[in-house]
Order: structure tokens, then sequence, then C-alpha cells
């Protein structure tokens, strides 16, 4: 399926966005207990099962609730990781039918990212 290609982000795509793109949300939908071991710096943790009203919310609530920006359907810089890469596709998929047109997964997630990263 050439579609799911592209909503796919590479580690070395991620590694140069995290720190120096202004536009980049990353989502860690992982538990809380998972996050808590170790997060991709800046990312914002809204559990799986949580996406859906979480993307739902008005802007102002989604900032009170999260501290972060709520993301524009047009973002350009969406991405969603977990730790093996199947949570984070499942949260692109919800972003992707909300509208958030280039919702992107980290499939390399956490593990790889700690892997690479040496932590």
């Amino acid at each position: 399926m050439a579609g799911t290609d592209s909503k796919i982000i590479s580690y070395a795509e991620l590694k140069a966005l995290v720190g120096k793109s202004k536009d980049l949300v990353l989502v860690d939908v992982r538990t809380k207990e998972e996050v808590d071991k170790g997060r991709i710096p800046g990312s914002v943790n809204i559990p799986l099962d949580t996406v859906d009203a979480a993307l739902s919310l008005e802007p102002e609530k989604f900032k009170a609730k999260y501290g972060a920006t709520k993301p524009a359907l047009d973002a350009p810089e969406l991405v969603f990781y977990c730790q093996m890469g199947r949570r984070g596709g499942m949260a692109t998929d919800k972003a992707v039918k909300l509208g958030y047109v280039n919702a992107r997964n980290y499939a390399g997630a956490y593990s790889e990212w700690s892997m690479k990263e040496g932590k």
C-alpha cells in the first residue's frame, strides 16, 4: 500500500527535526509508566486510547491538559511514536481520519531511538 508508506518517518528524518524544527509536534502515545522510563525530547504524552479525544479538544483545553499547542489539521510535522511502532501507526491512522493530512508514524519508535541515542 503506497498510501501507508508516506505516513512513516525514519530515525534520520526525525533526528533532523527534534530540537531544530519549531513546527514539529511529536506525540508519544505510550502509557505514562513507559514514558517515565524515557522519551524523545520535546514530545507530548497522549496515550493511544485518548488520541481521538485529545485531537478533538478545543485548542485552549488541549493546551491546558497537555501543556502544548494543539496541532493544526495541516500541521506540517505531526509525528506519533510508541515503544515498538504499532500503537504509533494506530494513532497516525486516527489522526488522518480526523483530518490531519501530514500525520506520520515514527515506525522505529522509542526502542530504535533509545538504541541509536545510546540511552
